[in-house]
């Protein structure tokens, strides 16, 4: 009887450890005195404050609507995330700015992991940050990667 009790209770604790879910934060920080910040997830906006929580992977872009952007960032500086847990080496999450057109430069934008490669991001200053925006489809340089489970992104 014993036996099977350590052993129900082991059982339970793995299925307990294996249901965990990852999550992943999407949090703005709007520096610039003026707009709204958008987080686009299969063309609608799903942000409804200053934060977005995902109860597993989550994918889409982000903008300061400023009132001259669309709905997917055009006339604005993009923001692509990929945020899952990696299941192999290189299949983590992944983060860049983008100015490929139609996206133009509207205002200073960066982001930074948090939760796991903290600190790692990017800084896009000026229309001109060569170094660290897309503004070319193979400029796969200036994308920031991170290999942390539960991953988040500011």
């Amino acid at each position: 009887m014993h036996l099977s009790l350590v052993l129900s209770l082991f059982v339970s604790i793995l299925f307990a450890v294996r249901a965990r879910a990852e999550t992943h934060t999407v949090k703005f920080v709007n520096q610039c005195g003026f707009g709204t910040p958008a987080l686009v997830y299969n063309g609608e906006n799903i942000l409804t404050g200053d934060s977005y929580t995902s109860n597993g992977p989550f994918s889409g872009i982000a903008y300061l609507q400023t009132g001259y952007c669309n709905t997917n960032g055009e006339n604005c500086t993009l923001m692509e995330m990929t945020l899952i847990n990696p299941t192999c080496a290189g299949c983590g999450s992944s983060a860049d700015i983008s100015l490929i057109s139609p996206h133009v430069y509207s205002v200073e934008t960066s982001f930074a992991y948090y939760n796991g490669c903290d600190g790692e991001g990017q800084t896009c200053s000026s229309p001109n940050c060569s170094d660290a925006a897309f503004f070319m489809p193979n400029d796969n340089f200036v994308q920031k990667e991170c290999q942390a489970n539960d991953v988040s992104n500011s």
